[in-house]
Order: structure tokens, then sequence, then C-alpha cells
């Protein structure tokens, strides 16, 4: 990936892009994950990115963590993941495939929307059918061939290429994302939707699924209904796991106190925080912080 790094204050370790080991300076690159990063050492352990991986795997399985979530992929699988996103390479596992990496703002603001590059909410690993990847894979060795071709273009036009080969790519990335088994379900009812965005919204000063149903105009029943229809969880289920993210990644990022990031997520008292995290992780937020560091 990179061969340097941010030190936080936290110690967790931010990779920056590395546009001085990408071809001609773009902001971009694509190549053979074994020629991507260093092996061993920092990677395996907890750090986060200031940039798009899109990791499409030749062999597996291969077991990632994005944002705390274990993910495990097989070969013909993509592992997609953003900006600010915490996670961590296993150190038990064989990379393989081809791995994009891409500097934000390299595309057009019209082209990040089209594509989704920020949908935070839609799930890391994608599974694509027979069809789908190989329509993948052709647009991806398109774009290394237009990525590595360096001599037949000048530098404007060149890059300018690779602007309109890589917006293929993350355009038909981008319907397998929203067609992927958990997006259509969840996209399906629009009482999840403004549900789930509501959650979004309110999720550090409202964990009350009464106070979600009657903001939204819906019995308690309905919303039940539909949560569970699209997620398989409770809207309480649901509420804590995004609470829960958002402690795990104040913990992980910052310095906050335990008592400041039991405040932030909606918890003015840090023993029930305590209480509350450790409930759903099996770990006091002290202990979780230190595994990290």
């Amino acid at each position: 990936m990179v061969d340097r790094t941010i030190q936080g204050g936290d110690g967790i370790d931010t990779f920056p892009f590395p546009v001085e080991l990408s071809v001609g300076g773009v902001g971009m690159q694509v190549a053979p994950m074994g020629d991507t990063w260093p092996s061993g050492g920092p990677l395996e352990r907890v750090h986060r990115i200031d940039f798009h991986i899109v990791l499409l795997f030749g062999a597996g399985p291969v077991r990632h963590m994005v944002d705390f979530t274990e993910h495990e992929a097989a070969a013909g699988d993509l592992l997609w993941i953003r900006p600010g996103q915490v996670h961590r390479f296993s150190p038990t596992s064989e990379y393989r495939g081809t791995v994009l990496t891409m500097q934000p703002g390299f595309l057009p603001r019209s082209t990040v929307e089209a594509t989704g590059l920020y949908r935070y909410d839609l799930p890391p690993l994608l599974r694509p059918d027979t069809s789908q990847l190989a329509a993948l894979q052709a647009a991806l060795t398109q774009l290394r061939r237009e990525y590595e071709d360096t001599a037949t273009l000048p530098l404007s036009l060149h890059t300018a290429v690779l602007r309109h080969t890589l917006t293929a790519f993350l355009l038909r990335l981008a319907h397998l994302a929203a067609s992927s088994a958990e997006a259509p379900r969840q996209r399906s009812d629009s009482t999840f939707t403004l549900f789930r965005d509501a959650v979004e919204r309110d999720f550090a000063t409202n964990h009350s699924v009464s106070a979600y149903a009657d903001a939204l105009g819906y019995s308690r029943r309905t919303l039940v209904r539909a949560v569970r229809a699209a997620t398989g969880d409770t809207p309480k289920a649901f509420i804590d796991k995004r609470v829960i993210l958002e402690a795990k990644r104040l913990l992980a990022h910052t310095e906050l106190p335990i008592g400041r990031v039991g405040v932030a997520v909606g918890f003015p008292d840090a023993a029930n925080f305590s209480k509350f995290f450790h409930q759903h992780t099996e770990q006091t937020p002290a202990a979780f912080r230190a595994e990290l560091r």
C-alpha cells in the first residue's frame, strides 16, 4: 500500500495516498496486491486510510477487518474500503489479486455522486456473480492497461483517459454494491429507509424506538416489521449497533476520555456507557482502546 505513515495522537497510523509511488504521479494506482504494500509489520495492526481501496481477490479465503467487523473474502470477491475507515490486514491470509487505490478529488463531483464513493452505509464486501465478475475484471484490466501506458499520450490526456476508464469500472462496482444482498433489502421499504436515515442523523442523542416511530409517523409495530424485514434485527438492535460503531471509532481515533466518548454517543453517565459497551462487545471501553494500541 504505502511506505510512509502519519502517527496519530491516538497511536493509530494513518496511511496517506502515495502520490509519489503512482505512475506519472496521478491520483490513482492499480497493481497486483503484492506489489502495492510492504509485507508484515504495521499493516497487521489497526490503521486507517485517507483514500479509497478496492481489492479484487484472486484467491481465498482472506479475512480482513473493516470498521471492527471481520469479513471473509473468497476468490472473485471484492472489498471496498473508503477514506477514514479503520481496517486491518490478516497476518494469516495470503493476499492475491488486484488492488485499486484512488485519491479523493481525483474524480469530478458528478462522478463521485453517480458512483456512490462515500456510501458508508453499503457493505464493504461484494460478491459478484459470474457475469458481473467477468465485466468487472475486463474493466479493471483495461484500467490497468491505461494506467501503465504512459508513452502514447501526453500526461493531461493520459489522466483524462484514466478518469473516464476508472469511472466505467466504478459505475459497474456501484451497481454491484447497490444490488448486493444487503442493499436491496434496505432500499425496498421506504419505512426502513426513513428510519435508517433518521438513526444516522440522530443516534447520538436519540436511542428510543418509540421516539423514532413517533417522529416518522409510524406505529412501533410497523417500524419493527419494516426493520426486521430489511435487516433481520429489531429497531433497538439497529440503533445500538450504530451507537457501538461510533463509540468504537471515537475510542480508536481520538484521545477523548472514555466519559467524553460516552457523552458523544448519548450517555451522559460514564458508568452507563461502560455497561452498555460491555453488554454489546464483552469488553470495557478501556480494554477495547488498549487492544488497539
